[in-house]
């Protein structure tokens, strides 16, 4: 790992193992004293080397148990237009930028297949979208980890 040192990486693989570990849980752990995990975290923090802070929320009980896959292929000029009118849809939840035959993947939560039908002609009247793809995620197989690339 380009530019952390090896306290630097011990300290993200315990935050991996631990995502809620404490200064210091994390300084019992690592046996180092709170000061140096905390200004490591500190620094860490400041030069953009973690993720957000918000905690992922299970949308089933909220009334959302399906998710989808939305393949968006839009018009380039009026990509930024295209995210800007996603991002006022409650249901999508992420969207990522491609390169490739697709310009859009996005990810959204539905009630249903009625509502999914919903969502994706919410999705096709956005000015700019030419066509979507759309699937029915059947379940998270590996979940977001960096774990193994911190042990390597």
């Amino acid at each position: 790992m380009t530019g952390y040192d090896p306290v630097d990486r011990a300290l993200l693989r315990a935050l991996a193992a631990d995502p809620r570990a404490t200064v210091v849980a994390l300084a019992e752990r690592l046996r180092m004293s709170r000061n140096t995990v905390q200004a490591r975290m500190a620094r860490l923090e400041s030069s953009g080397a973690f993720l957000s802070f918000e905690r992922s929320i299970d949308p089933s009980p909220l009334g959302y148990p399906l998710e989808a896959f939305v393949a968006v292929h839009a018009r380039q000029k009026v990509l930024a237009d295209v995210v800007s009118a996603l991002a006022e849809i409650p249901e999508v939840i992420q969207a990522h930028g491609l390169s490739g035959q697709i310009d859009l993947l996005v990810r959204v939560v539905c009630r249903d297949a009625h509502d999914l039908f919903r969502i994706d002609e919410e999705i096709l009247a956005i000015e700019g979208v030419e066509r979507t793809e759309t699937s029915l995620a059947m379940g998270e197989l590996i979940p977001y980890r960096l774990a193994p690339l911190l042990e390597r």
